[in-house]
């Protein structure tokens, strides 16, 4: 989809602001239009030598056009107002909504928190669409009409017309793509800039060193090269524009200075007549200048919008509110036939034709070496990841995607790079869930030993936690993981190294908590340590994407 369709589909959800925007710049065209007319009418008067009631009336009637054009002006900011507040509340549930839902695969090369700051672009089409709104309705409605009205008082002013619309065809044509291409082009360096300012913020004691610091300053030196290349380019389009438009300006004034005068010295033209014909060339001469200063905007405003549309048109999970999942099951079983993986930049399959089944109250431990394919089989069982072939059931009912509302909501899992969210302690546990109480909350945190660490805090469970958890240690972070994933008594838990940062007791504690035959929910955990493995009445070996060893305790197989 190209830029400009995306504006116009952007547009088309508030047609009739849009509408109502052109109705008033129309009206206050035609005023604009009519104020030369009445001072034509007044030079004729002062012509004339004589104080009239008409000329009087006359004057009142041209004041008070120009007040209601300030008041018509002032009805479309109120409207562009309302559109651009309704832009940002758009675009902030849009990226609320997207986000989550955006599936591994589309995320897959990409980092997501420079994903999110594509959001940044909303103030610029905000800005933009207010003012090309305002200022090329207006600006085209006045060449128009202006146009129509310059033909009226001579036939040689059609003239003028004909080469101003083949200017503005000029510049069109010739000049809007390369504008366009350099203004995006302009903008991916400034994305690469601002992520690696990022990447700096958030490698900060590595970059402090003195040799690595200059590599940060020479990496963004050739980023901000490249930026300053293409907006110097972008800026050579826009002067190359305007440098058509002074030429343009520059000949007519003085062609219809001598034309206009000519005309009026062989009496074609009163001098009432040339001086509103000027005043209106001037007007459309200015709206010229302001529709191709508009450019700048304009391009801002399409790059904005397809950076935008980057992430809108990134795949998300389906919603599936009407799952073939009976969403009333106790128990769940899952199933693999011949599921295969293969990450999206890969040629290899890095989960091949795996076949298992693991039932309700199951404690899995998923071993294996380095890229054995058991953290990818972790998370394909969980739906965070789809298979690539063949077929996942969840009893019996086939999950083609991660979209089983239901599943999900059964389900809790723990990934290596969870991390905390800005908002208290109950918020990153709960995320506000009504369905979850205070007991649910008291059970979890003494099942992680949290609850003498919580007590101590000033503000208990309110307590502020910084994006990311900063202020916490990893060992306090997976605890409040693991915590978040039990507290709605999942009936199936999922766990990537869940206390790989706790010290051996804390870990043992809760592994025997996990593991514990009171809990019934099943168990489906990577991990390389040992304690793990003991605790665990199944054992599943992964080498290069295959199961090669599928023991139980009692050595069945």
């Amino acid at each position: 989809m190209t830029p400009l369709k995306r504006f116009y589909n952007l547009l088309k959800l508030d047609k009739k602001d849009i509408y109502q925007i052109v109705f008033y710049a129309a009206f206050s065209g035609l005023i604009s239009m009519s104020l030369p007319l009445g001072i034509q009418a007044i030079v004729n008067f002062i012509q004339g030598g004589q104080i009239s009631v008409s000329w009087i009336v006359l004057i009142i009637i041209v004041t008070l056009g120009v007040a209601l054009v300030g008041i018509l002006t002032l009805m479309q900011l109120r409207i562009t107002e309302n559109l651009q507040q309704k832009i940002f509340i758009r675009s902030s549930f849009e990226f609320a909504h997207r986000l989550p839902k955006l599936t591994f695969d589309s995320l897959y090369d990409k980092y997501p928190p420079e994903v999110a700051n594509r959001f940044f672009d909303t103030l610029t089409i905000q800005k933009g669409t207010s003012k090309l709104l305002l200022d090329f309705t207006t600006a085209i409605l006045q060449v128009g009409l202006g146009l129509v009205l310059l033909s009226l008082y001579h036939s040689f002013f059609i003239i003028f017309g004909v080469l101003l619309l083949i200017l503005l065809y000029i510049i069109f044509k010739f000049s809007f793509q390369d504008g366009l291409n350099t203004s995006l082009k302009e903008s991916t360096f400034k994305y690469k800039v601002a992520y690696w300012l990022q990447e700096i913020a958030r490698n900060k004691s590595s970059f402090s060193r003195r040799n690595n610091f200059e590599y940060a300053l020479d990496k963004n030196d050739k980023l901000v090269n490249n930026y300053i290349s293409f907006r110097e380019k972008h800026f050579n389009v826009i002067k190359r524009q305007f440098s058509q438009l002074i030429a343009y300006k520059v000949f007519i004034t003085a062609g219809l200075l001598s034309v206009g005068g000519f005309l009026v010295l062989n009496q074609q033209m009163n001098i009432g007549q040339f001086v509103a014909a000027e005043i209106i060339i001037l007007l459309i001469i200015n709206s010229v200048e302001k529709l191709i200063l508009g450019f700048e905007t304009l391009y801002d405003v399409l790059t904005a919008v397809e950076k935008i549309g980057v992430v809108t048109d990134l795949e998300i999970e389906k919603s599936t509110k009407n799952t073939n999942i009976d969403c009333v099951e106790t128990d769940y079983t899952l199933e693999t036939e011949d599921m295969t993986y293969r990450y999206p930049d890969n040629d290899k399959d890095i989960i091949k034709k795996v076949n298992i089944k693991i039932n309700q109250g199951e404690k899995v431990f998923i071993t294996g070496a380095n890229n054995s394919g058991k953290t990818t089989l972790v998370r394909l069982l969980s739906g965070f990841l789809s298979p690539s072939s063949g077929v996942l059931y969840i009893n019996d009912n086939i999950v083609k995607r991660s979209e089983g509302e239901c599943y999900k909501s059964h389900i809790g899992v723990v990934m290596q790079e969870d991390t905390p969210f800005e908002g208290t302690l109950l918020e990153n546990i709960t995320f506000n869930n009504p369905n979850i109480n205070g007991e649910d909350v008291k059970w979890a945190l003494n099942a992680v030993g949290l609850t003498t660490a919580t007590k101590r805090l000033p503000m208990g469970l309110d307590t502020p936690v910084n994006a990311d958890g900063r202020q916490l240690t990893r060992s306090i972070i997976q605890k409040i993981m693991i915590a978040r994933a039990i507290v709605k008594r999942p009936k199936i838990l999922f766990l990537e190294e869940p206390t790989i940062s706790m010290d051996p007791q804390s870990a043992k504690k809760i592994i025997d908590f996990l593991i514990s035959p009171e809990n019934k929910w099943t168990i489906v955990i990577s991990s390389v340590d040992e304690y793990w493995k003991k605790a665990c009445k199944r054992q599943i070996e992964m080498e290069n994407g295959q199961v090669i060893n599928d023991i139980n305790i009692n050595g069945n197989a």
